[in-house]
């Protein structure tokens, strides 16, 4: 599978995003600046409850930004039409965004009916096969493993061959032979140029990412991790205590 992405630079840049909620009274997201590059995963970390789904909810286009701009290559994603912002970013929520009655092949039909790629292709030897999911094509969602689930709503969420990929908590509760083939995946997906932004509390996960935030009190703060998993945990536990 050949990405979406065919220019040599990819750039995304937050700038100013706030989000408030109850009339302006909770202000979850203060002063969101940040700016990502190609190639780059970039992780964003936080005590429980400090806004990193709502970010990510808010970069995907589910929910309206209160005051701020994301632009991609300089153009404002946020003016752009929905199937076009699609077109250009995946999103895998922490909750299950399948249709639990149906099975994998048909949550995976209307993602890709106005998809550019393949559907066949993908299933026999694109991404869909890296993920494993024709092992459990006929299955119901509502009868599926939690990892079934995670492989099934990320081959979902790049039906539209996105560039930027926005993944929240994705190793959350999986086997080890889950994040295996998720992180074989998102390596490939780099390699072809795009960008992740993900939310995690996993140390694997952490150990993925290029460059780290925690989002403390609605803003991101840089966090250069030596490896100590122990300093990190003392830092999001700081964040917490100050929400």
């Amino acid at each position: 599978m050949e990405q979406s992405t065919t220019s040599k630079e990819l750039t995304l840049e937050i700038q100013h995003l706030k989000k408030s909620f109850h009339h302006g009274k909770k202000k979850v997201l203060q002063d969101i600046c940040l700016e990502a590059h190609k190639g780059e995963c970039i992780g964003i970390l936080g005590a429980n409850g400090c806004g990193k789904s709502t970010l990510l909810s808010i970069l995907a286009g589910i929910q309206a930004a209160s005051s701020g701009s994301i632009l991609l290559n300089g153009d404002g994603l946020f003016n752009k039409h929905k199937k076009e912002y699609i077109s250009l970013i995946g999103y895998v929520p922490q909750e299950c965004p399948l249709m639990e009655e149906l099975n994998a092949y048909d949550n995976l039909k209307l993602w890709y009916c106005d998809s550019p790629l393949s559907l066949k292709d993908e299933l026999e030897q694109g991404f869909l096969a890296m993920l494993g999911i024709p092992e459990f094509l006929k299955i119901p969602v509502k009868n599926m493993s939690g990892g079934m689930k995670k492989r099934l709503s990320i081959g979902c969420a790049v039906a539209g061959n996105p560039c930027i990929l926005l993944l929240d908590e994705p190793g959350a509760a999986l086997d080890l032979i889950c994040k295996e083939r998720i992180e074989v995946y998102l390596k490939n997906f780099k390699k072809q140029g795009n960008i992740i932004l993900i939310a995690t509390h996993e140390e694997r996960e952490i150990n993925f990412c290029d460059r780290l935030f925690v989002l403390k009190n609605g803003i991101l703060e840089d966090f250069q991790y030596n490896g100590n998993i122990h300093q990190l945990a003392g830092k999001l536990a700081e964040s917490e205590r100050s929400q």
